[in-house]
């Protein structure tokens, strides 16, 4: 397999982080980039995790749950009880995903009819 190593910037961009992220990442030490002086180098592995890494932010994962997801995938063979561990995480990260859905779904709705009594009331006042 080639290895394509990336600079931070190039990092930032193609997967849309701030170099702050990317150091901070490094810092907690969820990416361990190669360094040559004062440069980083990313090669294909932590380009991998940060893909996961972003994903698990997506979910709403912490940074700390994001760890034991990430040392669940380094390992070579996962045993039943991080297994359990995983569907334990994802499922309750999919009940707060749900419930902030239905919390934004009745926003929506007060906006919209907020918006439709704001319509009513501006079409009242052309009227007069």
């Amino acid at each position: 397999m080639t290895v394509c190593k990336m600079t931070l910037k190039e990092m930032c961009e193609a997967y849309d982080v701030t170099p702050r992220t990317l150091r901070y990442y490094e810092y907690i030490e969820l990416l361990i980039p190669e360094k040559q002086g004062r440069k980083r180098f990313y090669g294909n592995k932590e380009k991998a995790l940060l893909t996961l890494i972003k994903r698990g932010r997506r979910f709403g994962f912490s940074l700390e749950e994001i760890r034991q997801w990430l040392a669940m995938y380094d390992r070579k063979n996962q045993n039943q009880t991080q297994v359990e561990a995983w569907i334990a995480m994802a499922t309750k990260q999919t009940i707060e995903l749900e419930e902030r859905k239905a919390e934004i779904q009745v926003a929506i709705n007060d906006m919209q009819n907020l918006q439709k009594d704001a319509e009513r009331e501006l079409k009242t006042l052309k009227q007069k």
